[in-house]
């Protein structure tokens, strides 16, 4: 975690093991450390990395079974997956319709932004 980042250290991890999960560095069914643990290897509070596991399984990318602790959802690879022929069928409607690949690239980045600032793009 940087101390000196303006992101909050919860969402450092968050976005962290987000990557991970979604380069498959950690793959579907791996086991997270317990809360506790991890707080105390990263040196973070304990809420903090609570609040990083929730905002993870909320979006599906970690499930808690209990005392038996979280793991790598399989709904992570389905989004994965959503998000792959989400992406074909782009291009397919890009090649259709006689877009170049740069101007594509250009629609594409600019909806990505649009939903990083909360509003969903038209």
């Amino acid at each position: 975690m940087d101390a000196d980042s303006p992101v909050p250290p919860f969402e450092q991890l968050r976005a962290q093991l987000a990557r991970q999960i979604q380069d498959r560095t950690l793959a579907v069914g791996s086991r997270l450390p317990t809360i506790r643990r991890l707080a105390a290897d990263l040196g973070l509070a304990v809420n903090t990395v609570g609040r990083a596991y929730r905002e993870l399984e909320e979006a599906g990318l970690i499930e808690t079974r209990g005392r038996a602790g979280s793991f790598v959802s399989a709904a992570g690879e389905q989004a994965r997956e959503r998000a792959l022929q989400a992406a074909a069928d782009y291009a397919a409607v890009v090649a259709s319709v006689g877009i170049d690949h740069s101007e594509a690239l250009r629609i594409v980045e600019a909806a990505l932004r649009s939903c990083e600032a909360g509003s969903p793009a038209s």
